[in-house]
């Protein structure tokens, strides 16, 4: 890394569009789980001016209503007001099927639900041990969605976006250089007004509690000068297009395939998270300052065709030792993870906005002993 460098991460609130399909798809994925914990998933949902459109292949010993599901979550997020072009009651197209037999027949003997690559990323620039730019996107986009919630600034609507420049001096973060916000509200709020609450209400408290400060002139709120209109009537949604947002913000490399509307057996979902896991744990216990897992599986194997670890120099004991402790750590098998972070279970509606890593109510972000 150069001796000066800025980097600059972003995420999106809960509203936006794309983690309005996000959260769809992972409520349907929590709904079988919660009736089959062998249930198979893959659902794509996508968002536009009044409809939405759920598609995919789902099997389970049990039923689910799509559209039922689909409309709690629209109605969660707070489109309830058809004025936005988008509510709770827009049309909803169902086009679920079951998953193929030849991907199911792999599958069913233990092996991976397809081929693909996965990385996982931890380094000890926070408490997380997640990079610094995209935790604090993270939590400024979870804060522009509470303050909202909470009415503590009720003229905010349902959807949003954070971004953030940190500068970086001999590879530590020193200073937080430029904030965007952007997030729609009502039209009898002028923009001064929402900059300032903006600035007072979210940007400072978020960035205190990392240990940094930022001058209202380095913070852009509503590049345009105005954002009244947000919402998939605005800017059309479609599962899976966040994958860096819920990642770690581009500081690291991201597979190749999304997470959201996937069961656990879709090593896409559960090959980062064995990774993130494997990658927190060596930066945990000291072993290294940063670490970058990286797996590869082929559908309907068992075992990755390939397990490797960078820790970028930063090691603090020998490679093999290292080695050692992944193998120890996690049976990287695709059963070993499922079995070994007890992914087969309801609990993925939660990673669809704010970020799948560095929460620490995740079996992927446990420390062991």
């Amino acid at each position: 890394m150069p001796e000066t460098q800025l980097f600059t991460s972003e995420s999106v609130c809960a509203g936006h569009p794309d983690k309005i399909c996000d959260q769809i798809s992972d409520s349907i994925v929590d709904a079988v789980l919660a009736q089959d914990k062998f249930g198979r998933v893959a659902v794509e949902t996508l968002v536009t001016t009044n409809q939405v459109v759920l598609a995919g292949e789902i099997t389970l010993a049990g039923k689910v209503d799509f559209e039922k599901v689909a409309r709690e979550q629209i109605k969660r997020l707070d489109y309830t007001d058809p004025s936005y072009g988008f509510s709770d009651q827009s049309p909803i197209l169902t086009l679920i099927h079951k998953q193929s037999r030849e991907i199911s027949q792999g599958v069913d003997n233990a092996g991976a639900g397809d081929q693909g690559m996965m990385f996982g990323y931890a380094c000890n620039e926070t408490s997380t041990l997640m990079p610094l730019p995209i935790a604090l996107a993270q939590a400024l986009a979870a804060k522009i969605d509470a303050v909202r919630i909470s009415g503590q600034l009720a003229y905010l609507r349902p959807d949003g976006k954070s971004q953030v420049t940190v500068r970086y001096e001999a590879g530590k973060p020193v200073a937080v250089e430029k904030l965007v916000v952007a997030v729609p509200h009502q039209p009898t709020i002028k923009l001064e007004q929402v900059k300032t609450d903006v600035y007072e209400q979210i940007v400072t408290p978020v960035l205190r509690e990392f240990g940094f400060e930022i001058s209202i002139e380095n913070l852009i709120v509503n590049g345009t000068g105005v954002w009244h209109q947000g919402g998939p009537a605005a800017d059309t949604g479609v599962t899976g297009r966040k994958i860096v947002v819920d990642t770690y913000g581009g500081y690291a490399r991201v597979g190749g395939g999304c997470f959201s509307g996937k069961d656990p057996t879709k090593v896409d979902r559960s090959g980062a998270y064995a990774a993130r896991y494997i990658a927190k744990n060596l930066v945990a216990h000291g072993l290294a300052d940063r670490a970058e897992l990286a797996l590869a599986y082929c559908i309907g194997q068992a075992q990755p065709v390939m397990k490797n670890v960078d820790t970028f120099g930063t090691a603090t004991v020998s490679q093999k030792k290292i080695d050692d402790f992944v193998t120890e750590l996690l049976d990287c098998s695709v059963k070993g993870i499922l079995d070994g972070l007890d992914l087969r279970r309801p609990i993925y509606l939660k990673t669809a906005a704010h970020g799948h890593f560095g929460r620490p109510e995740f079996p992927w972000e446990k420390i062991v002993k």
